[in-house]
């Protein structure tokens, strides 16, 4: 059966690859795909390529005129100094990224408000209150000589920071 191969040049460069894997023994043949006059040249020219890098003696050693004239090819070719222009993508791209731009300053705006506003100055909103403290008790024993001595004991050891979580400033008054 002939395999009729397309003019397709993906299409073609995939056969001719799974043909190069068929001469390098990596795939077993199918030799109804080579029954054609271009799968027997692609066949032969694979074979010819490979004898050629086993054999320096097969291989054809061009002339210096050859080399001239490639040169003078490369030499004729134009100079590309700079990459051809992107074309504009329009204004959905500008209108895009001002609206990101936008929305950053807007966030930054509403983390910020509280300390832009003060403390004092922020939107009055009542919260609802949920529970309500009453003022502590003093203890009976406030008065305890000992108990002053070691609460002075205390803050000698703790020392003084920044963060006074209870208040002793009434140790001893009832």
């Amino acid at each position: 059966m002939n395999t009729v191969h397309s003019t397709d040049g993906e299409s073609d460069a995939a056969w001719e690859a799974s043909v190069s894997t068929w001469v390098d023994g990596e795939a077993d043949i199918r030799a109804d795909e080579l029954d054609s006059p271009y799968g027997r040249q692609v066949w032969d020219t694979y074979h010819l390529i490979g004898d050629v890098m086993r054999s320096r003696d097969l291989a054809i050693r061009p002339t210096d005129r050859f080399y001239a004239r490639v040169s003078a090819a490369i030499d004729a070719e134009p100079v590309v100094l700079a990459p051809a222009a992107v074309p504009h993508r329009g204004m959905l791209r500008l209108g895009l990224s001002g609206l990101a731009v936008a929305a950053a300053v807007a966030s930054v705006v509403w983390i910020a408000r509280p300390a832009l506003l003060g403390a004092d100055e922020a939107p009055s909103q009542s919260a609802p209150v949920l529970a309500q403290a009453q003022p502590a008790a003093v203890p009976t024993d406030a008065g305890d000589p000992g108990l002053a001595d070691y609460m002075a004991a205390h803050r000698a050891i703790v020392g003084v920071g920044p963060v006074h979580q209870v208040s002793f400033d009434r140790m001893g008054t009832p």
